[in-house]
C-alpha cells in the first residue's frame, strides 16, 4: 500500500518515520520551508521506541505531482485545514485515495465528508506526546504512540485492513477499532480537557493532578464534554469517564500538551478547533458549559500565535 503523509510536523513525520523504518512505501506531502529542512536535516525521530533517521525521503510540494496513493494520512494542525481542503481534492481525485485525518476533535469530519464523500473518509486519531525541535527532528515525549482507525464506510474496510496488516512490523501502534466514533469522542473528551488546563495556567499536568482545585476544573471540563457527546449520540458511562480522569493521575508530573507547547513557543494554536468546537456544539443542543467557555475566553486571544 501506497501512503502519503499530509503534513510532517511531530505527528505526521513520527508514524510517517516509523512507516518508512519498516520499510513501506511512504512520501510526504509539505510545504516549501519544511521539504527544504528535511532535505537539509533528514527526518529524524528520538524516541523511546527507538531512534531513526533517514535523508531518503520522497517529497511533494505540489499536488500535482502526487500520482500513485491508496491512503493519505491527514496530519495537520485543524487551523490549517481549510486551507489544504482544496489540495487534498485535487490528490484524491488524481488518485482515489482514501484519508485517515489525524486531527482532534470532531467537526473536521463533517467538513472533509462535504468536501470529498464520507466513503472516502476513515476515522481516526493519533495518540503521541511529541515535538519538533529547533532542526525539525521529532521528540517523542511519552513511552508509547499509536493510531486508532476504523471504517465509517464499508467501501473503507480493505484499506483498514491493509493498514491494520502494518501494524506487526512498525515501532508503533496501528490499531484498527470497530467502535472508531466512540474512540474519537473518547479523545476529544481528554484532549479538550487536558489542553485546556495545561494552556490556560501554562504549567505541564503535574501541578494539576497536585492542585485539588484545579484538577477539580479538569474534571468539570471531562464532564461537560460528556454532556456534548451525549447529545450527539455517543454515551459515555460515568465510569468510563472517570477510567479517563485517572489518565492524568498516571501522567509524569512534566507531561504537557501540544497546545501548551505552541502557547510556549508563540504559535497558533487550536483552541479553536477544540475548544471552539465544543462551544459550537453546546449551542447546538442548547446546553449550557460554562467551564470550557471559560477556558474558551481566556484562551481565544492566543490563536493565532502570541498576541502582540
Amino acid at each position: 500500500m501506497n501512503v502519503l503523509v499530509f503534513g510532517a510536523g511531530a505527528v505526521g513525520a513520527y508514524f510517517g518515520g516509523r512507516m518508512l523504518e519498516a520499510n513501506h512505501s511512504v512520501s510526504f506531502f509539505v510545504r516549501e520551508k519544511r521539504a527544504k529542512q528535511l532535505k537539509e536535516e533528514g527526518l529524524k525521530l528520538i524516541s523511546p521506541e527507538g531512534d531513526f533517521v533517514t535523508k531518503n525521503l520522497t517529497l511533494h510540494t505540489s499536488e500535482k505531482e502526487v500520482k500513485n496513493t491508496d491512503l493519505i494520512i491527514l496530519a495537520v494542525k485543524g487551523y490549517h485545514l481549510e486551507h489544504v481542503i482544496p489540495q487534498l481534492k485535487i490528490i484524491m481525485e488524481q488518485t482515489g485515495a482514501f484519508v485517515l485525518p489525524l486531527l482532534n476533535g470532531f467537526e473536521h469530519i463533517d467538513k472533509l465528508d462535504q468536501a470529498v464523500g464520507k466513503e472516502k473518509v476513515l476515522g481516526g486519531f493519533a495518540y503521541i506526546f511529541a515535538t519538533l525541535n529547533q532542526q525539525g527532528h521529532v521528540v517523542h515525549g511519552g513511552n508509547s504512540s499509536s493510531i486508532k482507525f476504523g471504517s465509517r464506510h464499508e467501501s473503507q474496510i480493505e484499506v483498514c485492513n491493509q493498514l491494520n496488516s502494518m501494524n506487526q512490523h512498525v515501532k508503533t501502534n496501528l490499531l484498527l477499532d470497530e467502535n472508531i466514533i466512540k474512540e474519537m469522542w473518547r479523545k476529544y473528551l481528554l484532549i479538550t480537557a487536558f489542553s485546556g488546563i495545561t494552556s490556560a495556567t501554562q504549567l505541564p499536568s503535574g501541578f494539576t493532578i497536585n492542585s485539588e482545585s484545579t484538577f477539580n476544573v479538569l474534571k468539570n471540563i471531562l464532564l461537560e464534554m460528556n454532556l456534548i457527546a451525549e447529545k450527539e449520540g455517543v454515551i459515555f458511562a460515568r465510569e468510563e469517564v472517570d477510567k479517563i480522569i485517572s489518565l492524568f493521575k498516571q501522567y509524569p508530573n512534566d507531561t504537557t500538551s501540544s497546545m501548551h507547547q505552541d502557547l510556549r513557543k508563540g504559535l497558533p494554536i487550536e483552541v479553536e478547533h477544540l475548544q471552539g468546537g465544543a462551544v459550537r456544539y453546546a449551542q447546538k443542543h442548547n446546553v449550557t458549559i460554562p467551564v470550557i467557555e471559560t477556558i474558551y475566553g481566556i484562551l481565544k486571544p492566543y490563536e493565532n500565535g502570541k498576541p502582540n
